[in-house]
């Protein structure tokens, strides 16, 4: 298993390193864009934008109703993924059995970026998660749900799927915790088959006045609260290994 680690590493490094010569010698297929889910009866809470400090309290509050999110995890946005802190953050959440994916490096807006800047967004987030939990994400959400046909063509050469939603709780909007728990109501109310549900870990009020409300509403409307994976019936992990051990070059 070290072994393995070692050369996912290897690989994320020179894929990194490469992407723009891969531009003229792979051909150029677009990633497949998620915005619902399609197993019936499921929804999805995700939650964009950390590690950051509410994390352990919206892993227990999920733990706690038998129900599992998602973590969009940036690499340098909020705060440093190699802090110690933070590193303990998204294993806390892996180790629980919640879903972690790519939210990019920095939360850039991928469509003013070039095709090599795109890539580094992506490589170094993907090179970070493998390093802390051994976890190559299968999934990619861009920042602010801006993506072009370049987005897409970069998200398919590395493999992964773009995810955007279908429902929106407007935390990262300025909602107040009430206007988001009557949307969770109304939703509920609405009764679709399925639901993908946007929300901000970085938002005090989300993690401890709607996290808890939105689990038992939705669970009430007779919905399992799934990852992204068991909601799209697909892979959440391009490969998984041991985690590695952190050294210098592990830094922001």
């Amino acid at each position: 298993m070290r072994a393995f680690a070692l050369l996912s590493t290897v690989a994320l490094a020179i894929w990194g390193a490469v992407a723009a010569p891969l531009e003229s010698s792979l051909e150029r297929r677009a990633a497949t864009v998620y915005t619902r889910c399609t197993t019936a009866n499921t929804a999805a809470l995700t939650f964009d934008d950390g590690p950051y400090i509410y994390l352990y309290d919206i892993v227990n509050t999920l733990d706690a109703a038998g129900a599992k999110g998602t973590f969009f995890f940036n690499g340098n946005n909020y705060g440093c993924i190699y802090s110690a802190d933070n590193m303990a953050r998204v294993k806390y959440a892996y180790n629980h059995g919640h879903q972690v994916a790519s939210h990019t490096w920095a939360h850039k807006d991928l469509t003013t970026l070039t095709w090599d800047q795109i890539h580094d967004e992506m490589w170094r987030v993907e090179q970070a998660l493998v390093r802390i939990v051994g976890a190559y994400p299968a999934f990619m959400r861009p920042p602010y749900g801006n993506y072009n046909s370049l987005v897409l063509e970069a998200s398919g050469v590395r493999g992964q799927g773009v995810v955007i939603w279908d429902f929106d709780s407007q935390d990262s909007l300025g909602a107040s915790a009430q206007t988001s728990r009557n949307l969770y109501n109304n939703i509920a109310n609405q009764r679709p088959s399925t639901i993908l549900a946007l929300n901000h870990e970085t938002i005090e009020t989300t993690a401890h006045n709607v996290v808890a409300y939105a689990i038992q509403r939705l669970q009430s409307a007779g919905y399992r609260l799934v990852t992204l994976s068991e909601c799209l019936g697909k892979p959440a992990y391009q490969s998984t290994a041991a985690p590695q051990t952190p050294d210098s070059s592990w830094r922001c």
